[in-house]
């Protein structure tokens, strides 16, 4: 098979599982806690995450990291998975499945204004107007089915959601600044995630909580394939592509699977707001991703 061939059915893949992750949330907030839920997650994606950095011959790195690595990753753990995750699935567990997942994907809008004050980067005049394109898609996409009737959805639930694609902006510039390779440093920013996970759970007495076989497969689905297996699929899909930016806009498939499965899996309806407010985040990624070529 030739290399673009492969790099096409590893991104294919890693969008077919993210879409799938929207519907394991729910299924696994409706038996466990978010506490619970999110320790598996975050186990199960640091057992993967470790199989990745063995099989790729990286372990050497992980003797090799400084005390400022270290603390690199002490940090970064706390955004991601533990501060991220941890407000995106209460935003998860307030919303329906189509309204948090959208409403989240407004990050690369937001990820260009945070570089003004971290990166210190002027801001293009279309940044503004991709802002206010892909928020008129989050009103459209809160609004349930009812545009005209302000208050619909969970405000709280919604200011969730907005609060995530905040910290996962974050996250991405601070990774960005390490320059540890791809894998140790997602296994070593898991380890202290993980760690953190388990000291919340002593805290909040979560380790006495009844487990369910249904929520802790949902829980582990989501540590296998929302950073798991799927991360190395993606990165291997952008390596082996002879361009990246065809790979990348695959992505935007994600959601619209999500919306199937959280239809036909979970029983949600699927508003027409839903699709019509996706359709102007993704618009805006995109008009604001195509300035950046312009610019080069």
């Amino acid at each position: 098979m030739k290399k673009s061939s492969r790099a096409y059915l590893y991104a294919v893949l890693s969008v077919i599982m993210w879409g799938t992750i929207p519907t394991a949330f729910k299924i696994a907030l409706s038996e466990l806690s978010i506490v619970t839920m999110l320790s598996i997650t975050s186990l199960v994606s640091l057992l993967v995450l470790f199989v990745i950095v063995a099989a790729s011959g990286k372990l050497k790195q992980l003797w090799c990291m400084t005390g400022r690595d270290l603390l690199w990753s002490a940090l970064l753990g706390l955004i991601v998975p533990v501060a991220y995750y941890l407000i995106l699935l209460t935003a998860y567990s307030r919303l329906p499945g189509q309204v948090a997942q959208p409403i989240n994907m407004i990050w690369p809008i937001i990820l260009v204004f945070l570089s003004i004050p971290l990166l210190h980067q002027r801001i293009p005049a279309r940044s503004f107007a991709a802002l206010f394109i892909s928020l008129a898609g989050v009103y459209i996409i809160s609004s349930q089915g009812a545009p005209l009737q302000p208050g619909r959805s969970d405000t709280a639930g919604v200011l969730l959601a907005l609060a995530s694609s905040v910290l996962w902006a974050l996250y991405f510039i601070l990774n960005v600044r390490d320059r540890r390779d791809e894998s140790v440093k997602l296994f070593t920013n898991f380890l202290f995630g993980t760690v953190y996970m388990v000291l919340i759970m002593l805290a909040t007495g979560s380790f006495s909580e009844t487990l369910s076989l249904k929520g802790v497969a949902a829980s582990a689905w989501c540590g296998l394939f929302e950073m798991g297996i799927t991360f190395w699929m993606w990165l291997t899909a952008l390596r082996l592509a002879e361009t990246t930016d065809k790979i990348s806009n695959l992505v935007y498939f994600a959601p619209f699977i999500s919306l199937i499965l959280l239809h036909f899996i979970i029983d949600e309806p699927i508003y027409y707001t839903t699709i019509a407010g996706l359709l102007l985040i993704i618009t805006s990624v995109m008009y604001q991703n195509s300035g950046r070529k312009t610019e080069r």
